[in-house]
């Protein structure tokens, strides 16, 4: 068998040790009441910090290449739509990738449904969000 691949999460800053604040339960007890307050609501990126296997497959080095494939596969589709007509992609000694095209770009204008941030915030932060 191949050598276990490393957690590549594992540095971001207290991402994958936070607990969550929602107590497990057992069945049929009556006095545990289950109400409203008992869910919990993730912001942000908060659901992909804490259950990175949910969005991108796992956390270890496959779950890295289907990020750069998901990079690669933007920058072709630019391509494809005659947005673009080049695509570099660099991997270099030390293993960092970087994937430049000359495509439109991600806008920076203000998002119209947010007005105090950029539709490039809003794109970074925002789960679902894209066009």
């Amino acid at each position: 068998m191949g050598q276990p691949t490393r957690d590549l999460f594992s540095t971001v800053q207290g991402a994958m040790s936070k607990k969550s604040n929602a107590t497990s339960r057992t069945t049929g007890d009556a006095s545990d009441d289950y109400t409203a307050a008992d869910i919990e609501v993730l912001e942000g990126l908060e659901p992909v910090r804490r259950r990175p296997g949910m969005y991108i497959g796992g956390k270890d080095e496959k779950a890295m290449h289907h990020l750069f494939a998901e990079v690669i596969d933007n920058a072709m589709d630019e391509a494809v739509a005659g947005h673009a007509d080049a695509i570099t992609v660099h991997l270099d000694a030390e293993g960092f990738l970087s994937v430049t095209d000359n495509g439109r770009g991600i806008p920076v204008d203000p998002h119209p449904k947010y007005k105090n941030k950029s539709a490039l915030e809003v794109i970074m932060t925002t789960l679902h969000s894209g066009g």
